[in-house]
This record gives structure tokens, sequence and C-alpha cells, in this order.
């Protein structure tokens, strides 16, 4: 889920996240800058289920409407019902390849930890 804090406060004529803050604080919401910034730039932050009633009485909104779903890819449809076993083969996925990590730049063999 990504936050949608700065449409919702944009309705509310809140333009800043200072301008958030103090409207938080009016109804007994007290979050660090920080936080209410992290909010605001779509960051995902952990927010208690009392908070998040107070940031919703703050800006006359929803849960819903501080929420945005974020869209599903192409690639990753819903999983289909039926069952594998673990470990079973499945058809290589024509999109993104697991990650590899990096080789190491040096030939040799790996230094020894300082004693």
């Amino acid at each position: 889920m990504k936050w949608n804090l700065r449409m919702v406060a944009a309705q509310r004529d809140l333009w800043r996240p200072t301008e958030v803050l103090a409207a938080f604080q009016q109804v007994g919401f007290n979050p660090s800058l920080s936080k209410v910034a992290a909010l605001w730039s779509g960051t995902p932050v952990t927010v208690r289920l009392d908070d998040l009633d107070k940031m919703c009485a703050a800006l006359n909104c929803t849960v819903a409407d501080l929420l945005q779903a974020e869209p599903i890819v192409a690639g990753q449809a819903a999983p289909e019902s039926g069952q594998r076993a673990v470990g079973a083969e499945e058809q290589p996925a024509a999109g993104p390849v697991r990650p590899m990590p990096r080789g190491r730049r040096g030939a040799g063999p790996r230094s020894l930890p300082p004693s």
C-alpha cells in the first residue's frame, strides 16, 4: 500500500508537511515531522490503527482515501489456484530475471581480517 496523504491534504488546503503536522496535533496525534514528511512523500510508514483514525479525523477523510493500492504489474498476476510441490519445475518467466550477486573485482582469494 502507498500513502496518498498529499492529495487528501490538498483537498483540505494543506500544502506543506508542517501544515499537516499542525492539523494532526489539533486532534491529539503528535508524530515527528520526519514521519509526516515520509507520509507526504508516499514512503511506506508504520502507523497504529488508532493513530490512523486520528489522521482521518484531522483530514476529514476515510482510511480508503489515505491509502492507495499499488497497481498489479502484468507479470505479477494473481497466483494460480493449482497447488505445486515445493521445488517443482516451473516455466521460466519472460519478465525480470532473479537477481544474481555481482562477481568479485579482484581475481585472487579474499584477504584475512586483521588479527
